[in-house]
């Protein structure tokens, strides 16, 4: 589901992932060589400090400089057309239930619904919504989504200037779950994604989103309670988080013990959240397995963490699932491909545009 599509002439467009955030961009573009997927180029920039405040963009100029300047040392991408992300913060997703009866019928319908559950008046949004497969009768189930207009148009703003041609703005969720998920899945997952100011929680139900929130749980929490604890600068922080993280967690790791206190605050966050899908849901089965993502979490000994407080199955998130490689391996390695979840599925998005 993307807040907007172009028509494309040509039969085979080239179309890169755009994944920006308020510290940093992403790029990613994949094309096909007979029946292989090939990574064609991809990038990660860090973009200067306050050109963006959670998902709001505050310096339009110096972010489409940095935008473009970004995308000239970035060889390998061969096209300005972009699916872009939307920030998740911004964002409105939800599952609604009609009457069964047609798409066009159902217009109304969706509108009227989603204008009583909205934080916003519905004429101040973009919204889409597709239908879903629905096993109780009489009943359809719709897949809606709806972000601000002012957000949408000053992203849209902004990503002309650099030179870029949107062709699909997309929800955080939405890409990271194409992504992670299988496109087979019929489990239910929890997909963590932990990113430098905030984590995102998004509840998929095979490779539908259910239900999206996020805390302000981040990497950057986790850094300064680690350069707190042990008198470490940003750079020895991060660097003791990946290289020793919290695998021993028996008292006598000073890294744990400095960041204990929001590994339980993220616990009990991550246990509501399941609490609250099973009350909605109304699901027995509720959650099959938690998946870690984004720059955060690569804190080693998370997932044994979590599976030893959570007791669900705890894993490491894997961007590649949906891709064919054939006998190459992929260009990043397993614990740095975390952090691309989402613009690799913006990618995935460009490489399966004309279906």
């Amino acid at each position: 589901m993307t807040l907007l599509n172009k028509n494309i002439i040509n039969f085979e467009p080239k179309i890169f992932g755009l994944d920006l955030s308020d510290l940093s961009i992403k790029f990613f573009q994949i094309e096909k060589e007979g029946r292989a997927d090939k990574i064609k180029g991809f990038a990660s920039f860090d973009i200067p400090a306050g050109s963006m405040d959670d998902g709001e963009i505050i310096d339009k100029e110096r972010l489409a400089a940095t935008i473009k300047s970004a995308l000239e040392r970035t060889k390998k991408i061969n096209t300005n057309k972009i699916i872009c992300s939307l920030p998740e913060s911004k964002a409105f997703i939800r599952i609604i239930t009609i009457p069964d009866m047609t798409e066009k019928e159902a217009h109304e319908a969706v509108k009227w619904e989603m204008e009583a559950n909205l934080p916003l008046p519905l004429s101040e949004t973009y919204f889409d919504w597709q239908f879903l497969e629905s096993k109780d009768a009489g009943k359809q189930l719709v897949l809606t989504a709806a972000v601000s207009k002012r957000v949408v148009d000053d992203w849209m703003e902004v990503l002309s200037s650099a030179g870029l041609s949107v062709y699909g703005l997309e929800i955080e969720s939405i890409a990271t779950i194409r992504s992670l998920i299988p496109n087979d899945s019929q489990e239910t997952s929890l997909i963590v994604d932990i990113g430098a100011r905030r984590t995102s929680f998004i509840i998929s139900e095979g490779s539908v989103p259910y239900f999206t929130s996020s805390i302000p749980f981040s990497s950057e929490g986790i850094n300064d309670a680690i350069g707190k604890g042990l008198n470490l600068d940003p750079e020895e922080s991060e660097k003791s988080k990946i290289d020793n993280g919290i695998a021993n967690q028996d008292g006598a790791n000073p890294i744990f013990n400095a960041v204990a206190p929001l590994m339980e605050n993220l616990v009990m966050e991550i246990i509501k959240t399941m609490d609250f899908y099973g009350d909605m849901s109304q699901k027995t089965a509720g959650i099959n397995k938690i998946i870690l993502c984004g720059g955060g979490s690569n804190l080693k000994g998370l997932p044994d963490f979590l599976n030893r407080r959570i007791g669900k199955e705890v894993i490491m998130g894997d961007p590649w699932v949906n891709l064919k490689f054939g006998h190459e391996l992929p260009p990043i390695d397993k614990e740095n491909s975390a952090r691309y979840a989402t613009v690799i599925g913006l990618a995935l998005r460009g490489l399966e545009y004309e279906n």
